[in-house]
């Protein structure tokens, strides 16, 4: 039985493997992908909004050439601080189903190849985040090969007619990224007017594409169906409309998925968030939700930024519980 079993290989699990190893903890970090598989999966030449300091773990800094790091930057970076900590990471390794043990947790895991496995654990940390888990719109079509809930880049799209669906950063985006590298873009927005968090250097560039007519956008409208060739969009009028399209972005969202822990039935709020302590310890003693997969709710205030001094906080209430419980056997 090893100490903490982190679930997710992102920047706040590997925060926390880092202060895991600092702390002579025993500890093993799980992770379906491959490292940082949310960021490998960015589109391929996204920047981010903030500059490097701030996505910095383990106080290993971050160098760049540029103000705002990129997804290579990114990449590159996450991958030298897990070879540098040489920590204890297993790659394309899912963790399937966690239970309750009576000296802690007992994971089922399954590896790529199909091998099936157990982990057992005093405390488990959940760092999965959400990006991996797109919001499904439900409609005909959605899932045939001309659709896709992750932009990744244009040119396969020059001189087609691509379709996007959202109005939020991601959409906003792809939506740009397309009209650049040559695409036909047309947006479909469910509400009357772009997202009011995309960034500020994104949303008047993308208004003024729209104004000129380089980018075509149809607000108060959603996509009903997707066919080989089109997309069937009906309006807030009733009205419906027939868009030319070859390829269809839809970003729409994406939410955790914790259904791995349904066993445990962890209490939320009505937001869809978890209950969670100061030290993000969940309604269930010995489990830990950091980052941004506990908060369904509010994935749009929890990020790489913030989400990493979450690891701080539970590592520290779990090497405390851990030093009492020996203390306490000892005694």
């Amino acid at each position: 039985m090893i100490d903490v079993a982190i679930i997710g290989a992102g920047p706040v699990g590997l925060s926390a493997a880092i202060h895991a190893k600092r702390a002579g903890l025993s500890y093993e970090v799980l992770e379906k992908g491959c490292v940082v598989n949310a960021i490998f999966d960015y589109p391929t030449y996204m920047t981010f909004f903030t500059t490097a300091p701030e996505l910095e773990i383990g106080n290993h800094p971050m160098v760049t050439g540029h103000d705002k790091p990129d997804r290579r930057d990114a990449l590159m970076y996450y991958r030298l601080v897990a070879q540098r900590e040489n920590l204890n990471v297993r790659q394309y390794t899912e963790v399937t189903r966690v239970h309750a043990a009576p000296a802690g947790f007992t994971l089922e895991v399954e590896a790529q190849d199909g091998t099936r496995g157990v982990v057992e654990a005093r405390r488990v940390i959940v760092a999965t985040g959400y990006y991996d888990n797109p919001l499904h719109l439900g409609i005909p079509g959605e899932d045939s090969e001309n659709v896709s809930h992750y932009y990744t880049e244009s040119h396969p799209f020059w001189n087609l007619n691509v379709t996007v669906i959202g109005a939020g950063n991601s959409a906003a985006d792809a939506a740009l990224d397309l009209w650049r590298g040559g695409a036909n873009v047309t947006m479909v927005v469910r509400a009357p007017e772009l997202k009011s968090t995309i960034k500020y250097w994104v949303r008047p560039d993308l208004e003024n594409r729209i104004k000129e007519g380089s980018i075509t956008a149809h607000f108060d409208s959603q996509v009903m169906e997707i066919h080989p060739e089109h997309v069937l969009v009906q309006r807030q009028d009733g009205s419906t409309l027939d868009l030319p399209t070859d390829y269809t972005f839809a970003l729409t969202g994406y939410r955790p998925d914790l259904s791995f822990l349904s066993d445990l039935h962890l209490a939320e709020h009505d937001d869809q968030c978890l209950v969670l302590d100061e030290h993000y310890e969940s309604s269930v003693p010995g489990l830990f939700v950091v980052g941004s997969a506990g908060f369904a709710g509010k994935t749009n205030q929890v990020f790489i930024e913030n989400g990493r001094f979450h690891a701080d906080h539970a590592m520290a209430e779990i090497v405390r519980q851990l030093q009492a419980q020996q203390e306490l056997t000892t005694a």
